[in-house]
């Protein structure tokens, strides 16, 4: 080192005692103070805090609209700052840079919601591709699918996301039911191929059980928050049920639209829900599907004391009952139960008289099993099996029918008397005699309250419409299923229903609201928001189409004629009606009229010409029963056809002069 004026030292701390003006300190002094020096403590507490200027920015507006602070951010630090404690300076310059903190902080800005669903879809689109490409290999994306939606996202990518899981689910289910893999399944020695479907399965039926508990509870929640939410899984829930029907966990799908179905007052859901059902058992082939839906149904009816709407208990005429059910077949073998009986029945002979050795025995019972855990992952329902779940079915809804009958609930005797009308072809006719007594109690209590005189007209219009559907339902079980070639045999009396059909003539020929149904209004009603096209077509007859049908089934059935007396006084009856009633039901009637003649000319000939009569007494056109009219006695004739020729509907009139010469025909 060169000899000369040495380098200026810079001060490491100030000195400890002030009282001394030295510039300058000798060696020995400054290693005697240096025990005294604490620079550590010193870094310690100085302040690492940097200074932030104020901004002086004025608000900006982002794009959705909110205004927002821009933060301006100050200098870097001088180097003698960051330099701690080689800075120079006394004490009191080290306590001039300290600057207390702030609570000034950055705020993360906001993502637009158009990003956010721009961002959502790409995401979704990405992971159900690689599910459409190779479930197996990203059975993973499952789980990441239901993520994108996190618990802070907004509604509208929630609903995107509960859609598409339902459109992945309907792709990538399989069509067979997979069974729930246990701990010791997953464990045991198979092959890779194996284990490899095996995980794919179990994480299969683990997401989709996850995704159908959050339908569920999307379902029940009752926020009006949720209320979008809810649409949509709602949405979901049906599609399911109409695409994958034999998939797992369909009890709970299930539940969700009885729930809604059991609802008093109908939500905004309750007819999508009626559709779905309605369709749900269209569509069904198996009868398992059926005959689940239905358990669940009548549960949910007997729950509710029969206290729900009519629209729930419609939708039992879409079930395809045993012989709506297509027999399947081919050109070496048949389905049918005459051939599968026989088929069986030789098999069981030939099983039963052939010797099998032990070994043997024990082939064919786990051959057995195997065929049987095939069928039940083939998914394939014999017939025998389907015909035995139909008959379960019906046997559920022909009690849920006979309850209500025997309760009697008002707003349902509609629907259950159509219903039974339906399905009388399938009913035992061993329980005619029952059903039969039941009509009869409906008839009899409509009686006792049009005495009593204690209900207003449109009580007495529902009895009226209830004592013809319980006299069509009469008759349409005895004309099934050969029954009225047994009435004799099963000692049943159609009588009743006959004389109550002749006494009510003349109080639904005056009923001004003959040509409506029940569910009909004179106007339509604007505040009406549910009144819609109904493709449903149960419980909507009008009266005087019950009664053609009734009189159709008395008067025109070729298993049990009538006589001539009450041929006669039906026929009197039904002109004098004609004269009160609208142009329609008019038509009808004297097309009924002319069918009559047609079929029973010779019986009906006396009342043209007075000369063939033979009875006693005079005519009572007010008679109760056909025997106390009189119908061929003194005063009877057609008059009535007088008048008709004169109608002011063309139509009318020239049907009347048609019979005219029906019957003139008769006596050349």
């Amino acid at each position: 080192m060169p000899h000369g004026r040495p380098a200026k030292r810079r001060r490491l701390t100030p000195p400890i005692d002030d009282s001394k003006t030295d510039e300058t300190i000798q060696s020995k002094d400054l290693f005697h103070r240096a025990a005294d020096w604490d620079l550590e403590q010193e870094y310690e507490t100085r302040s690492r805090q940097k200074k932030v200027k104020e901004s002086n920015r004025l608000p900006i507006k982002d794009v959705e609209g909110r205004l927002e602070e821009v933060a301006q951010v100050g200098g870097q630090e001088s180097a003698d700052e960051s330099d701690s404690f080689l800075g120079s300076g006394s004490e009191d310059e080290h306590d001039d840079v300290e600057t207390p903190p702030t609570d000034a902080t950055e705020t993360a800005p906001a993502i637009p919601l158009k990003l956010q669903l721009i961002q959502a879809q790409e995401e979704i689109a990405r992971l159900a591709g690689l599910i459409n490409e190779d479930p197996e290999e990203h059975a993973g994306s499952f789980k990441k699918l239901a993520q994108v939606a996190g618990e802070n996202a907004h509604p509208s990518i929630k609903k995107l996301v509960l859609a598409s899981q339902a459109a992945v689910y309907k792709d990538t289910v399989p069509g067979y039911r997979i069974r729930a893999y246990k701990d010791e399944d997953m464990g045991t020695k198979v092959s890779k191929d194996v284990r490899r479907t095996r995980q794919y399965e179990h994480s299969l039926v683990t997401n989709y059980q996850s995704y159908v508990r959050h339908l569920v509870n999307l379902c029940k929640g009752r926020d009006k928050e949720d209320e979008q939410l809810k649409t949509t899984a709602l949405n979901c829930v049906c599609s399911l049920l109409l695409t994958i029907p034999h998939f797992n966990f369909r009890t709970e799908l299930l539940g969700v639209l009885v729930q809604e179905l059991g609802k008093k007052e109908p939500s905004a859901h309750f007819q999508k829900c009626i559709e779905t059902i309605g369709k749900f058992f269209d569509q069904d082939e198996d009868g398992g599907p059926a005959l689940e839906a239905v358990s669940l149904i009548t549960k949910m009816m007997k729950a509710k004391n029969y206290d729900f709407r009519e629209e729930v208990l419609n939708t039992f005429f879409h079930l395809r009952l045993l012989s709506q059910l297509s027999v399947k077949s081919s050109m070496n073998r048949s389905d049918r139960v005459e051939d599968v009986e026989k088929l069986h029945g030789k098999r069981a002979k030939k099983e039963k008289f052939q010797h099998r050795s032990k070994k043997d025995r024990k082939l064919a019972k786990e051959r057995k099993a195997v065929e049987k855990d095939m069928r039940e992952a083939d998914a394939a329902v014999d017939y025998e099996s389907r015909e035995k779940m139909q008959s379960e079915t019906l046997k559920i809804v022909f009690v849920t029918y006979f309850r209500i009958l025997k309760a009697s609930i008002p707003h349902l005797m509609g629907a259950v008397l159509e219903g039974l009308a339906k399905f009388a072809h399938l009913i035992n006719q061993d329980f005619f005699g029952d059903i039969l007594e039941a009509l009869k109690d409906i008839i009899r209590q409509a009686e006792a309250t049009e005495d009593e005189d204690e209900t207003d007209a449109n009580q007495q219009r529902d009895r009226m419409r209830e004592c013809l559907l319980a006299i069509q339902t009469a008759f349409t079980l005895l004309s099934q299923q050969d029954a009225a070639k047994s009435a004799s045999a099963l000692h049943l009396d159609l009588s009743f229903f006959t004389s109550h059909v002749y006494k009510t003539l003349y109080v639904a020929g005056t009923d001004a609201d003959i040509e409506l149904g029940p569910k009909s209004l004179h106007l339509p009603d604007p505040h009406a928001a549910q009144l819609s096209k109904r493709d449903n077509k149960v419980n909507v007859s009008t009266p005087v189409l019950l009664l053609t049908r009734a009189l159709s089934a008395i008067l025109l059935t070729p298993s049990s004629p009538p006589t001539t007396q009450v041929v006669a006084a039906f026929y009197k009856r039904l002109l004098t009606i004609t004269l009160h009633t609208p142009e329609k039901s008019t038509k009808a009637l004297v097309a009924l009229m002319g069918r009559i003649v047609d079929k029973h000319g010779r019986k009906l000939e006396a009342l043209w010409y007075s000369d063939e009569r033979k009875g006693d007494g005079v005519f009572r056109s007010d008679g109760d029963t056909v025997e106390g009219t009189r119908v061929f006695a003194v005063g009877s004739g057609v008059w009535e056809e007088e008048l008709l020729r004169h109608h002011y509907v063309p139509e009318i009139s020239e049907q009347v002069r048609a019979l005219d010469k029906v019957i003139a025909g008769l006596g050349k």
